[in-house]
């Protein structure tokens, strides 16, 4: 990133925090453009359940990576990193400001981190080490790690299974210690280090946003979206259809549950989710934490607003 190019805002949360409305006042106040890092907002068609941004708020700000591929796509981490770049680039060469907003954490570090470029699942392999920790055990596994990759044996448990057989299976594939392979990963970003700004509330009020959220979803026409999707041929195992809300519309389409129920699963499983999310952006380095029902977020910004 040269001098003259404006500094990268990331703006981290949970579901509910209110990112959007932060996002869209801040984009606007520094000539920014948003990239939405949400693994569903990308599927065309779902907008209720995935709380898409509206026609008005793309209106006031452009907005990428949202409505860009079809419900039986399925669309990764990677993907979400080689596109977020180009568009990264692209709102720079209008001379604007990206913002990447959102809570999928996975999308944020493959984008700042990089993925693992190790190989994948080789299904014979991982079945044969499975079937040795079985019969000898993860500590025996262990041990085995530790002659062949002492530096990733010393970050794992002696019975964390899964770590291990994953760690030896790629030793297998490759002939190279699994921590080898870590240092080659590299980011997307070239060693940019962006703004973070992470957005919390209060517990209770968190949670209550996130009841509301979900009874406007519903009262919105939810159920109906979903049905449209179903008759339009999306099969509901698409990706999107795990989305909560979607999913648990489609319990309650088979007659599993009553609309109540369905609802009410809804609120229990995003308020769990809102959980992890937080979990996930607290252990993200460099985040400045703020409630943006008592903190202006702009003053945080300073720094990139010099460097435009």
């Amino acid at each position: 990133m040269s001098s003259s190019e404006p500094r990268l805002v990331f703006i981290v949360g949970p579901t509910g925090v209110g990112k959007t409305a932060v996002a869209l006042r801040l984009a606007e106040i520094l000539g920014g453009e948003i990239i939405s890092c949400d693994s569903m907002q990308v599927y065309r068609g779902f907008d209720i359940g995935t709380d898409k941004p509206t026609r008005q708020e793309q209106a006031r700000v452009p907005h990428h990576l949202v409505d860009i591929v079809e419900a039986g796509t399925q669309f990764n981490a990677a993907d979400f990193a080689a596109q977020a770049v180009a568009a990264i680039s692209q709102i720079r060469n209008r001379s604007r400001r990206p913002f990447v907003v959102g809570g999928t954490g996975l999308y944020f570090k493959a984008l700042e981190d990089g993925l693992f470029p190790g190989p994948g699942r080789d299904e014979a392999v991982r079945r044969a080490l499975d079937e040795e920790a079985r019969r000898l055990g993860s500590e025996a596994l262990w041990e085995r790690l530790a002659r062949i990759d002492p530096v990733y044996a010393a970050k794992t448990g002696r019975r964390d299974r899964v770590r291990i057989v994953r760690a030896l299976e790629v030793q297998t594939l490759t002939g190279r210690p699994f921590s080898d392979h870590f240092k080659a990963t590299e980011s997307p970003l070239s060693g940019e280090r962006p703004v973070k700004i992470g957005l919390e509330r209060p517990r209770a009020e968190l949670y209550r946003r996130i009841e509301e959220r979900v009874d406007r979803m519903f009262a919105g026409g939810l159920v109906e979206e979903t049905r449209n999707l179903l008759a339009r041929g999306v099969p509901d195992t698409a990706p999107p259809f795990k989305a909560f809300g979607y999913k648990h519309v489609l319990l309650f389409l088979r007659g599993r549950i009553g609309l109540d129920e369905a609802a009410d699963l809804a609120k229990i499983d995003t308020r769990h989710y809102a959980k992890r999310q937080l979990t996930w952006f607290r252990k993200m380095p460099g985040v400045r934490w703020i409630d943006p029902g008592e903190t202006d977020p702009l003053p945080f910004l300073s720094e990139a607003r010099k460097e435009t």
